[in-house]
């Protein structure tokens, strides 16, 4: 699946997840509407019909009243109808399942309708007694059973809309609870499936990113944490990404034989140079002039600088390469460490220079490592000490014992590498800022060929300074170095500036 496809998959799902409980929650709210609909329609509707017949039933008893007094059609006439109309709504009392008080007041208004037919003919017939009789003992029970039985129909209609309202109630705290559930779990699920998908794409770009710091670290051999089989846009860099690094390999071996092959072809015409100056001083050509002598001194010198840059780039190439080699020996180090501080006293004194050399207590008295090159290492970081340091100020070597190491430091007071070409100091032919402090020009390989040294020894170097206050260079050497080939995939060194 491509990552168009995923991408577009995993939002369609997100969208579906979060739209289910907004359906859950729409059909919790339409099972409590039809809740209160049937309350609405039911008892609420009975309870408007309950006190309109209590309304109709007291505007009978109103009417007998009146009936009793005026006498007249009219009235007569009223009574009826408020009768008609307490009977209609006796009769919608079944709807509301309030039949018993139905039944009941329907009795008593059928009781009543006669009755005050009779008592209307008595009193148009000037029998007041016996209407008098028929209102006392037949109308007036009657309208008070009726009366009586609207208040058993009440309690039930106001127990049943009690549990209504609590059913209700209930229904909203479950669909309250139904549709907060659906959202966390969707909101689960949601953030699952943009973990998913995060994660899906930002381990490969990471990993990309970390494969062009390798390669751009010098590590052609980088290996991505995924492969090229994966069928997406993806798959396709990791393809694109293999084909880079095996080109940049082949093109960097090809210029590290290409300068292997110059340096050394270098050396011969450079040594021919020399020998034929070395014989022009001897004289085997005869005698020379001493305007001659000062420009075949020149021709020498810079020979002398051709021959030990040609040295330098060849020492890098065969490192480079994989053709750099170390032949570690048993190394008396306190000898050594004299050895350096005799070599360079005599430069201290000339350039009015502190130098001392600090043996920490606990350093082992013999180490396994090639003499020539550490001695390479740490006289070229002296030398470039005693280069950027001005007269009065100091240069320290210290050893000290680190477990199964060695730490050796080199610290001067010149004037420092500023933060941003730290990084850079132990790439080929760099030269920081600093060097219009330096008493000589330097080749900008020294550092190259120290660090390729300290790394064949399966050891590390590192640089911090600080401008104006100095610089500290810091080797890590293990007790043992094994006798080895060095590789082409470089270790990785640590640069930092002092605060």
């Amino acid at each position: 699946m491509t990552l168009r496809s995923r991408l577009a998959l995993g939002l369609v799902i997100i969208a579906a997840v979060l739209v289910v409980p907004l359906v859950v929650a729409r059909a919790s709210m339409q099972r409590l509407h039809g809740q209160v609909r049937s309350l609405r329609e039911g008892e609420f509707q009975a309870s408007l019909v309950l006190g309109r017949l209590r309304d109709a039933l007291g505007d009978v008893r109103q009417r007998e009243v009146a009936l009793s007094v005026v006498k007249s059609d009219t009235v007569h006439a009223q009574l009826r109808e408020a009768l008609a109309r307490a009977e209609a709504l006796a009769d919608s009392l079944g709807r509301y399942q309030l039949d018993s008080a139905a039944r009941r007041i329907h009795r008593d208004l059928a009781t009543i309708r006669p009755a005050s037919e009779s008592e209307f003919v008595a009193m148009r017939g000037g029998r007041t007694a016996q209407a008098d009789s028929i209102s006392q003992r037949t109308i007036g029970p009657a309208l008070r059973d009726a009366d009586r039985a609207l208040s058993p129909a009440e309690q039930v209609l106001r127990s049943r809309t009690t549990d209504r309202v609590f059913a209700a109630e209930s229904a909203l705290g479950r669909a309250e609870q139904i549709s907060l559930g659906a959202l966390l779990i969707a909101l689960v699920l949601a953030a699952v499936i943009a973990l998913w998908l995060t994660r899906s794409i930002s381990r490969p770009v990471t990993a990309l990113e970390e494969g062009m710091r390798a390669v751009a670290d010098g590590d052609l051999g980088h290996s991505l944490s995924y492969g090229a089989d994966r069928r997406d846009e993806f798959g396709r860099l990791a393809i694109s990404f293999r084909e880079m690094s095996r080109q940049l390999a082949e093109l960097d071996k090809l210029k590290a034989e290409y300068v292997s092959i110059a340096s050394h072809e270098l050396k011969t015409p450079i040594n021919v140079i020399m020998g034929y100056l070395q014989l022009m001083e001897e004289g085997v050509f005869g005698p020379m002039t001493a305007k001659q002598r000062e420009v075949a001194g020149t021709i020498a010198a810079q020979a002398n600088t051709l021959a030990r840059l040609a040295s330098q780039l060849l020492d890098v190439s065969r490192f480079e390469a994989g053709g750099g080699r170390i032949e570690p020996r048993r190394v008396q180090l306190p000898a050594m460490l004299d050895e350096l501080e005799r070599t360079f006293h005599v430069l201290a004194v000339q350039r009015d220079i502190t130098f001392r050399i600090i043996r920490q207590p606990g350093l082992p008295e013999t180490v396994m490592w090639d003499s020539e090159r550490i001695n390479e290492v740490t006289g070229n970081l002296l030398s470039n000490a005693f280069k950027f340091t001005p007269a009065g100020g100091t240069v320290e070597l210290t050893a000290a014992p680190a477990d199964s190491s060695v730490l050796i430091q080199v610290r001067d007071t010149g004037a420092g590498i500023p933060a941003e070409q730290l990084p850079h100091v132990f790439e080929k032919f760099y030269q920081a800022d600093n060097q219009r402090s330096a008493s000589a020009k330097g080749t900008g390989l020294g550092l190259a060929i120290a660090k390729e040294i300290v790394e064949a020894h399966n050891g590390q170097i590192r640089c911090e300074s600080s401008v104006g206050r100095g610089t500290l260079f810091t080797l890590l050497l293990p007790i043992s170095a094994q006798n080895r080939r060095r590789t082409s995939t470089p270790h990785d060194y640590i640069t930092e500036p002092t605060a």
